[in-house]
């Protein structure tokens, strides 16, 4: 009985094993809910948590890649068009812009009259609706339903998020949604980082602040009974933006989240008692006009945006030229956007299990990492980064994109060691500039993918200087082909001239100590570059104290000016040399006036000539104008110039090609799944193999069988015994 038992049990095993073996289509691993694999889904990752998603307060690109998708300015960059062009977005067409003079007489170009004001005229597109949100929920008499919420309210109603409130509604973009943003940028309570900027050019800006009462007993502020000059409604669908003088980069800022439309009812909302502490705040639940808007807004694990179901017709672009033809940019001409109903963002800290993921196709783009650019990447003989075998195999995608940005190591001008216009000063930054080596930084962590800056205007943007007219002469020499980086000796000369000799402190004698302050992603690279860092500044005898927070925190120090060394870096708002030269604009300090001059550079001579730059055409005078200041800049070296960088961007055989677009980010509208084929390859790349577990369960079980035919005969003479 024991043995027919047995045999039938092992041959139960083999089938097992077998159906084990061609167990296809199983896939355990899949992070995602089963529900989700029939939806249009968008999946990525982000490694930053974003601070704020405010549009008066956000600056940083972590937030604009939220924020971007769900508020509209007026005017955006054309998805196919390069160079880049603005057109309209929710404007009815481009601004009108009139120039007057100092009585008023209206200038018309090519006059020469200077130009005192300038007054940009905007019309809107008239039917445009906000995203369902509950500040414009109203009841069956027409009042609103949670803009006079008791201070017991949320608990009572056992509110914890935005969607725990049961009704929303929407209303119709008007042209005094986007007065009532601007307004905000100008009110102090609000810290907007564009405020000294704007101060300089909207008629009545800086004034502002001044109507505005300063106790208001229950944390809101109605704005829309203080007037601000500079900015005038002429009807629902139309006002205009009054500047003093001519500034013509401010076209560019009308395609920036800063001047997108917010509704006073929302600030109503948002205002009352307890909202903050629940995190129910523009800074968390953006309110917008655009193609998506946030569904879940968990920093810690993942951030969601849903299709905006009131987003107006708008369409994908059905003409482009052949090479957007050529490319498969034109993948859904005429269809309606957006083409997914869902984005999720995951948070990924490690650069390893993002890449992983990727590869088993449960991301749907990817950058490289130095550590897996061998894996995906192959270089030619004639030096063309091309995609490997595996990634070919994979059906994988590669773009190669030279950005419009710059990542450089600042020295905060306010310190009195780093800091102030002293030849000693500048000698020892001059020293530092040649002993941090960045062409082999981006080497040795970036796989050669970009190029060590020569000064603060990145390639692409008007102003970039190429050969031997480009390079900074305080680090670099010409070798008649190339740059060639100066020798260390030159550095320690440079120590020694300020006082520094062999690195030493005159006042200690020991080493110079400086105070490195730096964002740490958590990134397996951070330590090799932390170490890497602290290697070339002991190239000239000086000891680096690095200072690594978190980005937030980071920040906060930056505002105060509480740093005396700090890497950062700038992605272009808009495609014009002075978004660039405006970093070391005196009047935009970071400590003193909150701008974006986070070194705290102050020069008049370098502030008189961007004045006379900014607002000109792109023609030889401006040209001369900026090397004059470029000059300036690697005299005085303010910055390590640091890196200009090129992205690699893998995406799966299912993405659609999207057209890269490095200036704005609005553009996941235009992004499209082939959903199908997605769940075909996900299957076919985690189907797991199983049968070598099986194979060794088999086996094990062989092994022991003579054990147990031991043991059941053990059992039959004890039973005989028993029985005699």
């Amino acid at each position: 009985m024991f043995l027919a038992n047995w045999h039938r049990m092992l041959f139960a095993l083999l089938l097992m094993v077998q159906n084990i073996s061609h167990a296809g289509g199983w896939v355990f691993n899949n992070p995602y809910p089963a529900s989700q694999s029939l939806q249009a889904i968008y999946y990525t990752s982000f490694s930053e948590q974003p601070k704020t998603l405010d549009p008066a307060k956000s600056y940083s690109s972590n937030e604009y890649q939220f924020i971007m998708q769900i508020y509209e300015p007026v005017l955006q960059y054309d998805y196919l068009t390069r160079p880049y062009k603005l057109v309209p977005l929710t404007a009815a067409a481009m601004p009108e812009v009139h120039y007057y003079d100092s009585i008023g007489e209206e200038i018309v170009p090519p006059h020469t009259g200077k130009i005192a004001r300038s007054v940009y005229t905007i019309h809107i597109t008239p039917g445009i609706l906000y995203q369902p949100h509950p500040a414009f929920s109203k009841d069956e008499h027409g009042n609103f339903r949670y803009h006079n919420l008791s201070s017991d309210f949320l608990s009572d109603q056992h509110i914890s998020r935005l969607s725990d409130f049961k009704y929303s509604g929407t209303r119709e973009l008007i042209a005094d949604d986007y007065i009532y943003e601007i307004k905000r940028l100008a009110n102090p309570a609000i810290s907007s980082p564009v405020y000294g900027l704007m101060s300089e050019y909207i008629e009545g800006f800086q004034e502002y602040a001044a109507t505005l009462p300063h106790n208001i007993g229950n944390g809101l502020l109605d704005l829309r009974q203080y007037p601000l000059r500079g900015v005038r409604k002429i009807d629902d669908y139309t006002f205009e933006i009054s500047l003093k003088g001519q500034y013509q980069q401010f076209l560019f800022w009308l395609a920036m989240p800063f001047f997108s439309p917010v509704p006073w009812e929302a600030d109503r909302f948002y205002a009352q008692p307890d909202m903050d502490d629940k995190n129910i705040s523009f800074g968390w639940y953006p309110i917008g006009t655009g193609p998506f808007l946030m569904r879940e807004n968990n920093p810690n694990s993942q951030m969601v945006l849903n299709k905006n179901p009131n987003y107006r017709d708008t369409r994908f672009p059905a003409t482009g030229s052949e090479e957007d033809k050529q490319k498969g940019y034109l993948h859904h001409p005429g269809m309606r956007l957006p083409l997914i109903e869902k984005a999720v963002f995951i948070l990924e800290k490690e650069t390893i299990p993002r890449w992983n993921k990727f590869l088993q196709g449960y991301y749907d783009l990817s950058g490289i990492s130095a550590d897996s650019f061998e894996q995906a990447i192959q270089i030619t003989r004639g030096g063309e980064a091309v995609l490997s075998h595996d990634m070919q195999k994979k059906g994988m995608r590669l773009e190669q994109v030279t950005e419009p940005n710059i990542y450089y190591l600042g020295f905060n001008m306010l310190d009195p060691v780093v800091g102030g216009k002293t030849k000693r000063a500048k000698k020892l930054r001059q020293a530092i500039s040649i002993a941090v080596n960045y062409d082999e930084f981006i080497g040795i962590f970036f796989n050669g993918r970009g190029n060590a800056a020569q000064g603060p205007i990145p390639p692409g943007i008007f102003g970039f200087r190429e050969g031997e007219q480009g390079i900074n002469p305080y680090v670099y020499t010409w070798d008649g082909a190339a740059p060639k980086r100066r020798l260390i000796d030159d550095a320690k000369q440079l120590m020694i001239e300020a006082g520094y000799p062999n690195g030493l402190d005159p006042a200690t004698k020991k080493p110079l100590i400086l105070h490195y302050d730096v964002a740490a992603t958590g990134g397996p690279d951070d330590k090799a570059q932390l170490n890497w860092m602290r290697k070339q500044f002991a190239r000239i005898g000086i000891a680096l104290n690095i200072r690594s927070t978190q980005y937030n925190r980071f920040q906060e120090k930056m505002r105060h000016g509480n740093a005396q060394l700090f890497t950062w870096g700038w992605n272009a708002d808009y495609p014009d040399p002075e978004n660039f030269l405006f970093l070391l604009y005196g009047p935009n300090g970071k400590a003193k006036h909150g701008g974006e001059n986070a070194a705290n550079y102050h020069n008049p001579s370098y502030d008189r000539l961007f004045d006379l730059m900014k607002n000109r055409n792109n023609d030889e005078g401006r040209q001369q104008l900026i090397d004059k200041m470029v000059a300036m800049l690697r005299d005085d070296a303010p910055w390590l110039w640091g890196i200009n960088s090129q992205s690699f961007i893998l995406s799966q055989q299912w993405v659609a090609p999207v057209k890269t677009n490095s200036i704005s980010q609005n553009t996941l509208k235009y992004m499209a799944i082939d959903v199908p084929l997605r769940n075909e390859l996900r299957n076919a790349w985690n189907t797991p193999v199983l049968w070598p577990v099986a194979l060794f369960i088999l086996l094990l079980t062989i092994l022991l069988l003579p054990f147990l035919f031991a043991y059941h005969k053990k059992q039959q003479r004890r039973a005989v015994r028993i029985k005699s």
